[in-house]
Protein backbone atom coordinates (compact mmCIF):
# COMPACT_ATOMS: atom_id res chain seq x y z
CA UNK A 1 0.00 0.00 0.00
CA UNK A 2 1.27 3.13 -0.89
CA UNK A 3 2.03 5.60 1.94
CA UNK A 4 0.82 9.25 1.45
CA UNK A 5 0.64 12.64 4.08
CA UNK A 6 -2.80 14.68 3.89
CA UNK A 7 -3.21 17.75 5.63
CA UNK A 8 -6.31 19.78 7.14
CA UNK A 9 -6.06 23.32 7.14
CA UNK A 10 -7.97 25.18 10.03
CA UNK A 11 -8.02 28.36 11.45
CA UNK A 12 -9.06 29.62 14.76
CA UNK A 13 -8.56 33.35 16.51
CA UNK A 14 -6.65 33.50 20.34
CA UNK A 15 -5.28 35.95 22.23
CA UNK A 16 -2.09 35.49 24.58
CA UNK A 17 0.63 37.06 26.29
CA UNK A 18 4.29 36.25 25.52
CA UNK A 19 5.88 36.69 29.21
CA UNK A 20 8.09 34.65 31.46
CA UNK A 21 7.45 35.17 35.18
CA UNK A 22 10.82 34.43 36.45
CA UNK A 23 12.49 37.67 34.63
CA UNK A 24 11.79 41.48 35.61
CA UNK A 25 9.26 43.02 33.44
CA UNK A 26 12.10 45.40 31.79
CA UNK A 27 13.61 41.85 30.65
CA UNK A 28 10.27 40.92 29.36
CA UNK A 29 9.29 44.16 27.56
CA UNK A 30 13.04 43.71 26.20
CA UNK A 31 12.94 40.19 25.45
CA UNK A 32 9.19 40.26 23.71
CA UNK A 33 8.54 43.42 22.88
CA UNK A 34 4.97 44.27 22.38
CA UNK A 35 4.00 40.36 22.50
CA UNK A 36 4.50 41.29 26.14
CA UNK A 37 1.32 43.67 26.23
CA UNK A 38 0.10 43.16 30.24
CA UNK A 39 -3.53 43.71 28.17
CA UNK A 40 -3.00 40.39 25.50
CA UNK A 41 -2.83 40.70 22.41
CA UNK A 42 -4.49 38.37 19.65
CA UNK A 43 -3.57 36.42 15.94
CA UNK A 44 -5.77 35.04 13.17
CA UNK A 45 -3.86 31.73 13.45
CA UNK A 46 -4.18 28.98 10.92
CA UNK A 47 -3.28 25.41 11.62
CA UNK A 48 -2.25 22.54 9.00
CA UNK A 49 -2.04 19.28 10.52
CA UNK A 50 -0.65 16.42 8.71
CA UNK A 51 -1.33 12.75 9.30
CA UNK A 52 0.56 10.01 7.50
CA UNK A 53 -0.21 6.61 6.61
CA UNK A 54 -1.22 3.91 3.87
CA UNK A 55 -4.02 4.47 1.89
CA UNK A 56 -6.67 2.34 3.02
CA UNK A 57 -7.89 -0.07 0.15
CA UNK A 58 -12.12 0.00 1.30
CA UNK A 59 -11.92 3.83 1.24
CA UNK A 60 -8.95 5.34 -0.49
CA UNK A 61 -8.07 7.55 2.15
CA UNK A 62 -5.17 7.76 4.59
CA UNK A 63 -7.64 9.37 7.32
CA UNK A 64 -11.13 10.99 6.32
CA UNK A 65 -9.86 14.82 6.09
CA UNK A 66 -13.95 15.58 7.85
CA UNK A 67 -13.34 13.13 10.88
CA UNK A 68 -9.70 15.00 10.95
CA UNK A 69 -10.96 17.98 11.24
CA UNK A 70 -13.96 17.34 14.18
CA UNK A 71 -10.68 15.65 15.91
CA UNK A 72 -9.16 18.55 15.78
CA UNK A 73 -12.10 20.67 16.64
CA UNK A 74 -12.86 18.45 19.58
CA UNK A 75 -9.63 18.14 21.10
CA UNK A 76 -8.10 21.75 20.62
CA UNK A 77 -9.71 24.38 18.80
CA UNK A 78 -12.57 24.00 21.18
CA UNK A 79 -10.73 25.04 23.67
CA UNK A 80 -8.74 27.43 21.84
CA UNK A 81 -10.81 29.50 19.44
CA UNK A 82 -11.56 33.22 20.57
CA UNK A 83 -10.08 32.13 23.77
CA UNK A 84 -6.72 33.89 25.86
CA UNK A 85 -3.76 30.90 25.84
CA UNK A 86 -2.55 32.35 29.20
CA UNK A 87 -6.16 32.26 31.01
CA UNK A 88 -8.48 30.03 29.41
CA UNK A 89 -6.51 27.04 27.31
CA UNK A 90 -6.08 23.64 29.94
CA UNK A 91 -3.60 22.62 27.68
CA UNK A 92 -1.51 25.58 28.29
CA UNK A 93 -1.79 26.40 31.81
CA UNK A 94 1.52 27.57 33.41
CA UNK A 95 3.75 27.44 29.73
CA UNK A 96 4.82 30.74 28.21
CA UNK A 97 2.12 30.73 25.10
CA UNK A 98 4.65 31.18 22.15
CA UNK A 99 4.01 30.00 18.63
CA UNK A 100 6.91 27.34 19.57
CA UNK A 101 5.28 26.19 22.96
CA UNK A 102 1.85 26.27 21.89
CA UNK A 103 2.13 24.12 18.65
CA UNK A 104 4.07 21.41 20.68
CA UNK A 105 1.31 21.56 23.49
CA UNK A 106 -0.88 21.04 20.52
CA UNK A 107 1.01 17.75 18.91
CA UNK A 108 0.33 16.60 22.80
CA UNK A 109 -3.14 16.77 22.61
CA UNK A 110 -3.62 15.79 19.03
CA UNK A 111 -1.05 12.93 18.24
CA UNK A 112 -3.04 10.34 20.64
CA UNK A 113 -6.34 11.79 19.42
CA UNK A 114 -5.59 10.36 15.85
CA UNK A 115 -4.50 7.26 16.36
CA UNK A 116 -4.22 5.08 14.18
CA UNK A 117 -3.07 7.37 11.77
CA UNK A 118 0.16 8.94 12.45
CA UNK A 119 0.72 13.25 13.14
CA UNK A 120 3.20 13.85 10.95
CA UNK A 121 3.48 17.23 11.22
CA UNK A 122 1.97 20.76 12.67
CA UNK A 123 2.48 23.85 10.96
CA UNK A 124 0.90 26.54 12.90
CA UNK A 125 0.72 30.12 11.54
CA UNK A 126 0.83 33.14 13.40
CA UNK A 127 0.90 35.91 11.00
CA UNK A 128 0.82 35.43 6.79
CA UNK A 129 4.47 35.38 7.06
CA UNK A 130 5.50 33.87 10.52
CA UNK A 131 5.01 29.89 10.94
CA UNK A 132 6.31 27.05 12.96
CA UNK A 133 6.43 23.52 12.03
CA UNK A 134 6.68 21.01 14.60
CA UNK A 135 7.04 16.82 14.04
CA UNK A 136 7.34 15.63 17.12
CA UNK A 137 10.30 15.62 18.28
Amino acid sequence: MPIVTVTRRLRFNAAHRVHNPALSDADNTRLFGKCNNPNWHGHNYTLDVSVRGPVAEDTGYVIDLGALRAIVEREVLSQTDHRNFNIDVPYMQGINPTTENIVVAMWQVLGPAIAPATLQRLRLWETENNYVDYSGE
